[in-house]
C-alpha cells in the first residue's frame, strides 16, 4: 500500500501471535459452499477502489477482484473498510481476501499468506511541469523541499534522502499544491497514481524520475489454505493468459501494471 501510513512491526507482531481463525476446510471449500467470494477493500483509494458519482464501488482492484470471483465461480462480496484495521479484519476472519495494493512484504508473510504479484509499482519523483534542472537521483535532491504524505512509506524514503527538506502533508492535493506554486521542488508518489493526480488537480505537474525500488502488491489471505491460494494463483494466471487483465489495466493506467514499465 502506498499512500498509508507504515504498518508498524508491534502490529504485525500481534497479529502473528493473536489466536487464527478456526476453520477446518480449506478456504476454497468454505467459499465455495457459500457461493461467495468475500472482499475487502477501501473504498476510498482513487483509481484502484472508490465509489463513483452514484454510490457505485469501482476501480481497478474492484474490477480485478471482480474478474477473480468471476474464475473461481463466486460471486463478489464486497466490504469497505478503513486501512488501519483492515489486515485485523482479515486475520479474524471477516472476509476472505484484501485486494487493495497491500504490499506483499516480509513482515506481513509472516503472518499471511499472499497471491503471486498483480501490480509491480515503484516510487516516483513528481515535479513542475517546466522543470529543467536535473532531478534524477537522491544526489541531485540535496538541499531541495520534498513533499510527501504524513506517515506514508513515501515520508521514509524522503527522510532517508540526505541533505533533503522533508515537508509532510495530509495527503497528495496538499503537497501538490505547494509544488505547483513553487513552495516544494519536488513530491513523492506511486507512480501508478501520478496520471490520476494530475487530472484530478489539473496542476501544472508531471511524473519525474523513478527513485526507490520497485514494490509488488499482492493478494492476501489467511495462512493454511493452499487450495485457495492455488485458485487464486491460478485465476490470476487465466486473466493475464485471456486479456483480460491487460483490459482492466489499460482502462485504468494505460498500460500492463502486472510488468515494469520499459526502463524500469
Amino acid at each position: 500500500m502506498k499512500e498509508h501510513p507504515v504498518k508498524s512491526l508491534a502490529l504485525l507482531a500481534a497479529l502473528a501471535l493473536a489466536a487464527p481463525f478456526s476453520h477446518g476446510a480449506d478456504l476454497l471449500d468454505e467459499a465455495k459452499a457459500r457461493g461467495t467470494l468475500r472482499i475487502a477493500v477501501e473504498g476510498t483509494y482513487p483509481p484502484f477502489n472508490f465509489k463513483d458519482e452514484k454510490g457505485k464501488l469501482t476501480g481497478f482492484d474492484v474490477e480485478v477482484a471482480e474478474a477473480i470471483a468471476g474464475k473461481l465461480g463466486l460471486k463478489p462480496e464486497f466490504t469497505t473498510t478503513e486501512w488501519s484495521g483492515i489486515l485485523a479484519g482479515l486475520q479474524a476472519g471477516k472476509y476472505d481476501v484484501i485486494v487493495n495494493q497491500v504490499a506483499a512484504t516480509d513482515q506481513r508473510r509472516q503472518v499471511f499468506d499472499f497471491s503471486g504479484p498483480y501490480v509491480i509499482s515503484y516510487p516516483q519523483l513528481i515535479v513542475r511541469a517546466n522543470e529543467t534542472r536535473k532531478l534524477d537521483t537522491p544526489a541531485d535532491l540535496k538541499g531541495k523541499k520534498i513533499g510527501v504524505g504524513q506517515g506514508s512509506n513515501y515520508a521514509e524514503l524522503a527522510k532517508g534522502i540526505e541533505g533533503a527538506e522533508v515537508r509532510t502533508y495530509p495527503g497528495a492535493p496538499e503537497y501538490l499544491q505547494d509544488l505547483a506554486s513553487g513552495r516544494l521542488d519536488a513530491a513523492i508518489n506511486d507512480s501508478l497514481l501520478i496520471p490520476y493526480l494530475r487530472e484530478k488537480t489539473k496542476l501544472p505537474i508531471k511524473a519525474g524520475a523513478a527513485i526507490g525500488k520497485p514494490d509488488s502488491n499482492a493478494i492476501p489471505f489467511r495462512k493454511g489454505n493452499p487450495k485457495f491460494k492455488a485458485a487464486i494463483d491460478k485465476a490470476l494466471d487465466e486473466m493475464k493468459a485471456d486479456g483480460s487483465y491487460a483490459k482492466i489495466s489499460g482502462k485504468w493506467f494505460e498500460r500492463d501494471v502486472s510488468k515494469p514499465p520499459a526502463g524500469h
